[in-house]
């Protein structure tokens, strides 16, 4: 569902440093486009292009960095001796499942007494973790580890302890007031973090505990070797799919976790990319974030997440196709019910123009599926560039989701109006949070506030970060080459925006109802444009031999086996 016409964006030019810019292009030998692109990115050291550009698995931190690792490790070790039964708790994202199905995977793997259990997302409830208490007695499990979750259960974690049950937290989120007392706290963002990334996703610090529980369990003779490596493919999955920065460490794991995910010997992955039709061997972020990570977060958002995991650990492969079939179906579910919802605000916001007077929007309904919220949230926030809160109502309890832009935070904004809410947790950009009904109109007085005291107009205008100009002469195959370096696109390392001036040397037309196609000419080379979803903007480019500036994204298109560069036409102007 897209939400009316995207707004004009602000063009953004990059940096220019020539001496810097050459410096690059002699060190790396690479094409003086690329190497304008991580200047405009701002590279600012030789050292820091090479770690981008070449870092390996030798590069990733000591998992023993994390403050509270060794006091975890002492704790599983104790589990492991006495044969106690160990419960993983996740949430029910994709970072939240395949975190669970990393560390049960793992600890199978080593012989544990291990379990799982995940929250049911449609419900509403006032506490997480307590959910899974009687679980955890009735399996004779003393030790729970969180996996995505927990930083902000300090009170339901105190029940818990209190029922002599062991927790050793793995978080990413951004703590609140109070951190919960337990065995240990492994999270990148706790004040008084020895963990040099601070963008490590759920899955991440997972995967770092079994790292640091695999050193020792090796350094101690206790176990000859465990294949790490093959656990890289669910790394890569939570961490696309829960928009981790592709930076630093996180790169690297993706980078790894992809090359994985084309031999991935996990059957019911496999069959999941059988039934998204998507080429193991070509698998890209973008197809996981568009195709994988929707049909796993339909079954955590309107059913129960136990299933994703479960595919991500199944071993038959007839159970295998039939689950991944049934993902498809709640995925189906979750579009028309997420698409309900959207038309609802949409003609919501259309017939009330005014909201748009305001540098944030809040709204809420008891109409809403509280799982498709966080979706249709993004989106909001995107459509409109401004920190958005919608609030799902059911039974006197409001589930909301947030998002914002880069600005304004939002965890300050939590915790300032703490007293209004239930709970809440998340990061200063993508948030949730539970309130009483009764104080919802006081929260969105207060967050609408608060966007309008501290945003300029400026600030709500969508912005477009250019990377470099170029010419339909740079763009060639081995250019195409120069800009796989910098792969795997995703979130905070985003395909290269280019831009130049182009004669549009026939008119335009529309192609599967919504996009633009567009025919391109500089210096007698013509060049096919497709701009998605743009087809609104026929009328404004509909003569012939238009001059016009484009940003695009240039693409190898194959067809009919023969491969050609094509422009993913992300904004145009005529040029006067």
């Amino acid at each position: 569902m897209v939400f009316g016409q995207k707004t004009q964006s602000t063009w953004i030019l990059p940096k220019s440093n020539p001496g810097w810019l050459n410096k690059i292009i002699k060190e790396f030998n690479i094409h003086p486009v690329t190497a304008q692109i991580m200047v405009s990115r701002g590279f600012s050291t030789i050292e820091e292009i090479h770690n981008f550009l070449y870092a390996t698995l030798p590069h990733l931190y000591d998992p023993s960095l994390f403050k509270d690792m060794d006091k975890a490790i002492a704790r599983i070790l104790q589990a492991l001796k006495n044969k106690e039964g160990i419960l993983i708790y996740g949430d029910n994202d994709v970072d939240g499942m395949t975190a669970t199905a990393l560390l049960v995977d793992f600890f199978k793997n080593i012989g544990a007494k291990v379990f799982f259990y995940m929250p049911d997302s449609t419900q509403h409830k006032r506490s997480v973790i307590s959910d899974a208490l009687q679980y955890a007695l009735k399996n004779s499990c003393s030790l729970i580890i969180t996996v995505d979750c927990g930083i902000t259960a300090a009170k339901e974690i105190q029940t818990v302890v209190e029922h002599d049950i062991d927790v050793i937290i793995t978080d990413h989120h951004e703590p609140t007031s109070k951190i919960p007392h337990c065995i240990a706290t492994l999270n990148p963002k706790l004040v008084n973090s020895t963990y040099p990334n601070r963008d490590i996703t759920g899955v991440g610090v997972a995967f770092k505990l079994a790292h640091a529980l695999t050193n020792h369990l090796i350094e101690s003779a206790e176990i000859d070797y465990i294949d790490l490596k093959s656990f890289l493919d669910l790394v890569a999955l939570g961490t696309i799919s829960d928009m981790g920065a592709l930076l630093d460490e996180n790169r690297i794991l993706v980078k790894y976790g992809l090359r994985e995910l084309q031999h991935t010997k996990r059957i019911g992955l496999s069959k999941l990319f059988d039934v998204c039709e998507l080429n193991k061997d070509e698998m890209t972020p973008i197809d996981i974030a568009s195709k994988i990570a929707p049909r796993l977060n339909s079954i955590g958002r309107i059913a129960n997440a136990k299933k994703g995991v479960e595919l991500l650990l199944i071993k038959d492969d007839c159970e295998a196709e039939s689950l991944a079939k049934e993902l498809d179906i709640y995925n189906i579910e979750r579009q028309k019910i997420e698409r309900k919802a959207s038309d609802d605000i949409e003609k919501y916001i259309a017939s009330h123009p005014e909201i748009l007077n305001e540098k944030a929007i809040v709204l809420y309904s008891n109409k809403w599926h509280p799982g498709i919220i966080p979706i249709i949230t993004a989106r909001i926030t995107k459509q409109y560039n401004r920190p958005t809160l919608l609030i799902a109502i059911e039974n006197g309890i409001g589930k909301g989701s947030m998002r914002t832009i880069s600005s304004f935070p939002l965890l300050p904004i939590l915790k300032e109006n703490e007293h209004l809410l239930i709970n809440f947790g998340g990061h200063d950009f993508a948030a949730g949070l539970t309130v009483n009904e009764q104080n919802i109109e006081a929260l969105k007085k207060s967050f609408i506030d608060s966007a309008n005291s501290e945003l300029d107009d400026k600030d709500i205008i969508s912005k477009m970060f250019l990377d470099a100009e170029t010419n339909f002469d740079d763009l060639t195959f081995d250019f195409m080459e120069s800009i796989k370096l910098l792969e795997p696109f995703g979130n905070e390392n985003p395909p290269p925006l280019l831009y130049c001036e182009a004669k549009q040397i026939w008119t335009p037309k529309i192609v599967g109802k919504i996009h633009l196609k567009m025919y391109l000419e500089q210096k007698d080379r013509m060049l096919e444009g497709i701009g998605f979803g743009m087809a609104k903007r026929k009328n404004e480019i509909k003569k012939k031999n238009l001059n016009l500036k484009v940003v695009f994204t240039p693409h190898i298109n194959v067809f009919l086996n023969k491969a050609s560069i094509q422009l993913h036409i992300k904004d145009f102007k005529v040029k006067t």
